[in-house]
């Protein structure tokens, strides 16, 4: 085994409603492949010897049935079970709050942030991320955005390439982040009231640090409606369950 270098956790946000998918419950609980949604990410990310520790934000109604889950399908690294908030935003906040500790004592460095709901993330994506934020604070992958569309008040479609000469991207997570900085943004956040997108809006608008892009992974796909799990089983069959 790789010896493991101390100082990043990974957290896995799972404690959605699964409302878009139209799935009675939490979508991260449902069959993909032989397992549930949410143990592809976990035992993906168990695999990468720069992440210390891992931790899975569940919904209070969820956690008896994650840690069952956790038991027979992740058995080989020790997952530490977070109870999460009313929106995305919060649960985030409670993992940094667990975390806080370690992130005091410089334990931590690092937090690297994954939605479960995106079970086909790579370890070279994800070491890709953390690599970018041990070097620059903050990193998030993101894919070039194509065929962008806006439309002008009187209903004039106009396409849009690019903004002020940028290209549009569209962020995917897992998103990484010095530990400290990332705390302190959701620390600040909740005095002024303010909840971000993602891990990274939070970031960028509570603190100075600046968020450097890596070039995401087109099959890192989200499970958003029924139809995704079935292009998720195609890619991983086409992968033969092993995604580097």
């Amino acid at each position: 085994m790789a010896e493991r270098r101390a100082g990043v956790a990974g957290v896995v946000l799972a404690g959605g409603s699964g409302t878009r998918f139209g799935a009675d419950g939490n979508k991260a609980y449902l069959p993909l492949a032989g397992r549930r949604i949410f143990t592809w990410s976990l035992t993906t990310l168990a695999g990468i010897a720069e992440i210390d520790r891992l931790v899975l934000v569940v919904r209070n109604d969820d956690y008896d049935l994650a840690a069952e889950i956790l038991d027979r399908e992740v058995p080989e690294r020790e997952v530490e079970l977070v109870v999460g908030g009313a929106t995305r935003h919060e649960s985030e906040h409670n993992a940094l709050r667990h975390l806080a500790p370690a992130i005091a004592s410089g334990q931590l460095n690092t937090v690297l942030i994954h939605d479960a709901a995106r079970p086909l993330v790579t370890q070279t994506l994800a070491s890709a991320v953390i690599g970018m934020a041990l070097a620059h604070s903050a990193a998030v992958p993101a894919l070039p955005e194509e065929d962008v569309v806006q439309f002008s008040p009187d209903g004039v479609m106009i396409k849009l390439k690019d903004a002020d000469g940028k290209a549009l991207m569209r962020v995917q997570t897992p998103q990484a982040f010095a530990a400290g900085p990332v705390l302190e943004a959701y620390e600040k956040a909740a005095r002024e009231g303010f909840e971000g997108t993602d891990t990274a809006s939070c970031v960028w608008r509570m603190t100075s640090v600046d968020v450097r892009l890596v070039l995401g992974d087109p099959r890192n796909i989200k499970i958003t409606y029924p139809d995704d799990l079935f292009v998720a089983e195609r890619l991983l069959a086409a992968a033969g369950y092993r995604l580097i």
